[in-house]
């Protein structure tokens, strides 16, 4: 990698580490699914600004926008509304780290569904020792020695699965021959489109105390 490249992951890094405890602010005064709502449909809004300035043509074909309906869900959706579920009850910090469990799960989806990414011993090695800092993170909890809820953690976790079948789905989406703008785009606006009825009838926010 050059070193623009690890430039552009370590800022990457920052910014989706400090989205856990913005978001973890945010909670205190707007239910999870308003805020993931909240959330995809400004990035959407942004994204669509770019594409029109860059003068991109937005792709109509059906097979494209049902693979990246499939990828919001995996990769938005469910994610989202899970993490920020779950950190309705746990700090923000141990949600990061919950949440960093993703490469493991995507090592052991990869090697039970795919053929060419197969899980190599040194892969193995590294997925025994994530998972047993899991269980060291965990453990307390199922055990009833610290006061956080399992559902929380069984919540971040299951988010962590998500995201790793969504880099599952994602290699569906690299023969399309798609921008990464017009790709993330259409990944929000899906998840906006699915949200607003479900934040509508979920969390009723126009009945929310201001």
């Amino acid at each position: 990698m050059s070193l623009r490249d690890w430039s552009l992951l370590v800022t990457l890094s920052i910014l989706w580490g400090g989205s856990f405890f913005f978001v973890r602010v945010a909670l205190e005064g707007v239910p999870p699914l308003t805020l993931v709502l909240a959330r995809v449909a400004i990035a959407s809004a942004v994204l669509l600004v770019l594409l029109r300035a860059t003068g991109e043509t937005l792709p109509r074909r059906r097979d494209v926008w049902l693979t990246l309906a499939v990828m919001a869900l995996l990769n938005n959706i469910i994610p989202f509304s899970l993490i920020f579920w779950g950190q309705t009850a746990i700090p923000a910090g141990l949600a990061a780290i919950l949440n960093a469990t993703t490469p493991l799960f995507t090592v052991i989806v990869m090697h039970l569904f795919t053929d060419d990414d197969r899980a190599t011993p040194g892969k193995t090695v590294g997925v025994a020792l994530g998972f047993a800092g899991v269980v060291v993170l965990v453990g307390p909890a199922v055990t009833g020695a610290l006061d956080t809820p399992l559902w929380a953690l069984a919540a971040c976790l299951a988010a962590a699965l998500s995201y790793a079948f969504s880099g599952l789905w994602g290699r569906r989406i690299k023969p399309l021959g798609l921008t990464p703008t017009f790709t993330a785009w259409a990944q929000l606006t899906v998840t906006s489109l699915v949200m607003t009825p479900v934040v509508a009838l979920v969390d009723r926010p126009w009945a929310l105390a201001v």
